[in-house]
């Protein structure tokens, strides 16, 4: 079943934590599952994310909009989504029977945080290398987000990080709000993280 527009889903969270090696990792497992998808990419003043995406082989290059945000990343997702939202209009417009449209914030610290104007629902992506102690932080991002994803959990022992005691903060603070584990390198997790996104906006398709 396809709903009537696009749903909109936004992934952010700090440089470096995995934002694009995610949307890699989901991109085959959706397309398998026959979700027609789109990608808007955000950065200061490049487009090497939907460039590296283009390149990828992964998805259509037609199918990946980059806008430049000119300023903090946040602002074009938070702020004033404008230009994010003509990108997917543009994009909804010229592909027409999409299914999903990912927004993939410019990497920004823990208090980057969407418009639920330009998206439906949103996952905020950090990483063990950040350091455990993230959560207790309790950045925006990590505490409003609608899915805490929690990444590179392979580097772990190789940080000093405590991956349990990590994960118990998390849980503890989001009031039962969901938080997956991957490793997307290795696409380890990241099928959980496209079962959420499907019983979230999907429709379950």
């Amino acid at each position: 079943m396809k709903a009537a527009s696009a749903a909109r889903i936004g992934i952010g969270g700090p440089v470096g934590s995995g934002k694009t090696a995610l949307i890699e990792a989901l991109i085959p497992i959706l397309v398998a599952r026959g979700i027609d998808l789109a990608i808007v990419t955000n950065d200061l003043v490049t487009r090497e994310d939907a460039e590296r995406l283009r390149r990828s082989g992964l998805i259509d290059p037609a199918r990946v909009s980059a806008v430049e945000a000119g300023a903090c990343p946040h602002t074009v997702i938070r702020e004033d989504p404008t230009l994010n939202i003509v990108a997917g209009d543009e994009l909804e417009a010229r592909l027409p029977g999409l299914d999903l449209m990912i927004f993939e914030s410019g990497g920004d610290n823990l208090a980057s945080t969407f418009s639920l104007d330009l998206v439906d629902w949103w996952i905020f992506v950090i990483d063990v290398a950040g350091g455990g102690d993230i959560p207790r932080k309790r950045g925006p991002g990590v505490l409003r987000c609608d899915l805490l994803v929690v990444n590179k959990i392979d580097l772990a022992p190789y940080v000093g990080v405590d991956l349990d005691a990590m994960l118990s903060e998390a849980h503890a603070l989001r009031d039962a709000k969901p938080v997956l584990t991957t490793n997307a390198r290795s696409a380890e997790g990241v099928e959980a993280v496209a079962d959420a996104i499907a019983a979230a906006v999907l429709f379950k398709l």
